[in-house]
Order: structure tokens, then sequence, then C-alpha cells
């Protein structure tokens, strides 16, 4: 069982039980049955990217947060690097797209991730937790759709797309090569 699984096994239920929600109230809240939930929590069950969301919003947290180890981001000693080779991987089994952690345990600020979107793929995000995350995708290679609010952005090698996390979002890569980028989540500054 590799570290990210292990995690993401742990949150899910860390969260769940910080609700004082059973499985079956946090099914009926996220859509996503009280199977698989438990097979989620027992790091038994590979789930889609699309089911992390649903999950992730009924807890009111964001696809990132739900990959995130509360307990090495608590370590006041845990280090501020991040090595190429520790940085946690998961691929979506429906699409194939592989998401890596980026940013070190415990730093402040913004989170990092970088995407491997494969060719012809495509993730839509149909429910989203409203809770003040902006969001930048910035792409690196290759091009990429996203649908948001209804309106298409096509976004090549180094345009940036800068959203708030409050509505449905698509992703898709149109191209017959995979497409890289880079999602930077930050809560947005106070206006003066």
């Amino acid at each position: 069982m590799d570290v990210v699984t292990q995690t993401l096994a742990r949150r899910v239920r860390q969260e769940r039980e910080a609700r004082g929600w059973s499985l079956a109230e946090c099914a009926e809240r996220s859509g996503v049955s009280r199977a698989m939930i438990s097979k989620i929590e027992r790091a038994e069950a590979s789930p889609t990217a699309e089911l992390l969301n649903r999950l992730a919003t009924a807890l009111g947290l964001t696809l990132a947060a739900i990959f995130a180890d509360p307990e090495a981001d608590a370590d006041p000693a845990a280090t501020r690097l991040a090595r190429r080779a520790a940085q946690g991987e998961w691929r979506d089994p429906a699409t194939g797209y592989l998401r890596r952690t980026v940013t070190p345990p415990g730093a402040p600020g913004a989170k990092i991730v970088e995407v491997e979107f494969p060719a012809h793929g495509r993730v839509v995000f149909d429910t989203v937790a409203d809770i003040g995350i902006a969001q930048q995708v910035w792409m690196l290679e290759g091009e990429m759709e996203l649908t948001l609010a209804g309106e298409t952005h096509r976004l090549a090698a180094g345009d940036c797309l800068a959203m708030t996390l409050s509505q449905p979002v698509a992703f898709a890569n149109p191209a017959g090569r995979p497409a890289r980028y880079a999602v930077v989540l930050a809560r947005p500054e106070a206006r003066r």
C-alpha cells in the first residue's frame, strides 16, 4: 500500500469522524456509496478523481486538501523541502491523469500540485465546496480546455487561468498528446 493511499484513507476517516458522521450519513451527503467510503477508509479502493471530489465537497474540503496529511502539516519539525522522489503521486483510475503534490508538508501559504493529463482525457468536477479558495492553472506543456460556468477557456503552454473554486469545472485535453500543468491553490488575501 503506497503512502498516498494510506494518507487518503486516514484523511477521509478523520474528517468524517470529526464531523460525527456515520458512513451512512457521509454517503448520503456525498452521493458516494457507504461501501465505497468504507473501502477508501481501509485503503482497499482506488477511487476516481470525480468520486474523491464529491467526498471532498461533502466534507467542505478541496480535492487538494483530501490528499493532505494533517499530521505532517502540523509537525513543526517537518522539512520545508520536498524532494522530487518524496512527493506523493496519485493516478486517477478512470482517466489515467497523474497528480503530484509538490508543496512540502507543513509549508505555509499556497499549495502546488502538478498534473499530467492524458491525451483526450476529461474530468468533470460537478460539485465543489465554496470555501473561498483561489486556484490558478498554469500550463507547462500541451493544451487544455477548462469549462467554468459554461465558458470554455483554451489554454496553451505558458497560459495561466485564475479562478475561484466555487462552481463546477471540467478539465479536458483535446490534443493527441499529454498535457502538463501546475495548479496553485491559496486563500485569497483580504482587500484593504
